[in-house]
């Protein structure tokens, strides 16, 4: 593996304090089993799957307890033995919020038992029924977009390049650092075999330079490979590298264009957990049955990384870690700089839950009296997107849709930086974020308006062509009888004739 720095600066982006070392002083704890299982038949992006176990049947570790029905979608196994209580809804973070969806619920037996070996099936040979098998093994991107790894591996614009992203910037957020440190040969494998499935020409690693210890074992991992392909980037530690467009940008100088994808230039992105998981699937037979989860905070007894079975209670986790520390003002989902709060800790750990931060008062902004802008400019500077933020608020306030699309309100990804760094206290992000679906909602509505107006633009095409077709054939009768009325005189005169002839011929008779 070659160890290379690019020259190139992100974006905007802000320094911000990484709150990092109270949960990387210890290794990853593993062996943690839950009491309960809470598995939702949707933690991914496209359609929830379809449940395949009944109530009161008893699963093993590694069972599929729900398929994928779409190419868009991806398996849920249980993630310990046990048997299942109900099917039924309830609220489960996803990416942006809390949302309420159809989820197994089962009760742990303690055994922790797994399918016998041999059950899952051997990796294949033939590159559509290994998409097959990864998303039969239910692998999604565990950076948080638990976007389906089969859909992003398949056939689509050729790959120049696959990245690995292990450029964990966030705050709070250590769970991708730790996981390198300990599994580093286990990632790069992966990232060997979806290179080799994407027929990609070089893969990069990309590690921001404040994780020495995980660009260490990186590079021991990559020259043990001997792969020549692999390339190792350490990153400056700006928050948010780790964003896929602004990644691109800084490892290859292209530019991704407005509203399209990485893919769609050649480009494909995974996180590093995503490559561990598709490791143990090709190796091991195991499918995605747990994730790496920081929990953090003040508000915690024992901040650490934790191997978290997959659909693990929230509050079993906290548990885990010895419970609440004093006053906890909130009990956050993601980093703090793009994760949200929650109602409450019974909601499950899912695919996409990188990270718990039981906050204390002081960790949280208290201050929300908002300023009117000044027009200062700072948050222009701050974002990695290019946008001007300013323009956007007055535009979002004012709902001049227009406005929106000319400013590039869905280049926005929510990082965050503008609201930090904003001296009037404006909550850029939320306001950009209602703004979107808002406009999204717009855009909805005008498709359909356009739609009821192509539709009675058609009806009315309708009506005047049968107007017209009823006006033609009332000219074509005319025609028709202004063009046989001489025959019909002769035809009538005929007649009158043969009358005046048979009572000629009467009355001869008598």
């Amino acid at each position: 593996m070659l160890e290379y720095t690019p020259d190139r600066r992100p974006t905007g982006g802000l320094r911000l304090p990484a709150h990092k070392e109270a949960s990387t002083a210890q290794p990853i704890a593993r062996g943690f089993v839950p009491r309960t299982l809470v598995l939702a038949l949707q933690q991914h992006q496209g359609p929830p799957t379809t449940p395949v176990v009944r109530r009161g049947e008893r699963v093993l570790r590694g069972q599929v307890v729900a398929r994928a029905r779409a190419l868009r979608s991806a398996a849920v196994h249980a993630s310990t033995s046990g048997h299942v209580r109900a099917i039924e809804d309830r609220l489960v973070p996803s990416v942006h919020a809390v949302h309420r969806t159809r989820c197994i619920v089962i009760d742990a037996d303690g055994e922790d038992e797994p399918l016998p070996p041999g059950a899952g099936s051997a990796w294949p040979e033939d590159p559509e029924k290994q998409l097959k098998s990864i998303r039969d093994g239910g692998i999604v991107g565990l950076g948080g977009g638990v976007f389906p790894t089969a859909e992003k591996l398949g056939p689509q614009t050729p790959c120049k390049v696959l990245i690995i992203n292990g450029v964990e910037c966030e705050p709070y957020i250590s769970c991708d650092d730790m996981l390198m440190r300990e599994a580093a040969a286990e990632i790069v494998d992966g990232a060997l075999i979806m290179r080799e499935l994407l027929a990609a020409p070089e893969c990069i690693v990309a590690v921001e330079r404040d994780k020495p210890q995980a660009i260490e074992a990186l590079l021991e991992a990559g020259r043990a490979s001997g792969d020549a392909s692999l390339r190792l980037a350490d990153i400056p530690t700006i928050y948010p590298t780790g964003g896929e467009r602004q990644l691109v940008e800084m490892l290859t100088g292209e530019e991704v264009p407005s509203t399209h994808y990485p893919s769609e230039i050649g480009y494909i992105c995974q996180n590093v957990g995503t490559a561990f998981a598709v490791h143990r699937l090709v190796r091991a037979g195991e499918p995605l049955l747990s994730r790496v989860v920081t929990v953090a905070g003040d508000g915690i007894a024992r901040p650490q990384n934790v191997e978290t079975p997959i659909g693990t209670p929230i509050g079993e986790l906290i548990e885990f870690c010895g419970g609440y520390r004093g006053d906890v003002d909130r009990l956050i989902l993601g980093g703090s700089m793009m994760g949200y709060a929650l109602p409450n800790d019974e909601m499950p750990i899912t695919k996409g839950s990188n990270c718990l931060i039981a906050a204390a008062r002081t960790e949280v902004r208290q201050d929300f009296s908002e300023r009117f802008c000044i027009r200062c400019g700072n948050c222009g500077t701050a974002c990695p997107a290019r946008l001007l933020p300013q323009e956007l608020l007055r535009a979002a306030r004012d709902n001049d849709h227009a406005l929106l699309d000319e400013f590039g309100l869905t280049d926005c990804i929510e990082c965050g930086c503008c609201d930090v760094i904003c001296p009037s206290h404006i909550p850029l992000t939320e306001v950009f974020r209602n703004a979107k679906f808002a406009h999204a909602r717009y855009q909805r509505q005008e498709v359909f308006s356009a739609e009821t107006q192509q539709r009675f633009r058609r009806h009315e095409e309708r009506e005047r062509a049968d107007v017209q077709r009823g006006k033609d054939l009332q000219d074509q009768i005319r025609h028709e009888v202004e063009t046989d009325e001489p025959a019909r005189q002769q035809a009538i005169e005929a007649a009158i004739e043969r009358a005046r002839q048979r009572r000629s011929q009467d009355t001869d008779s008598e």
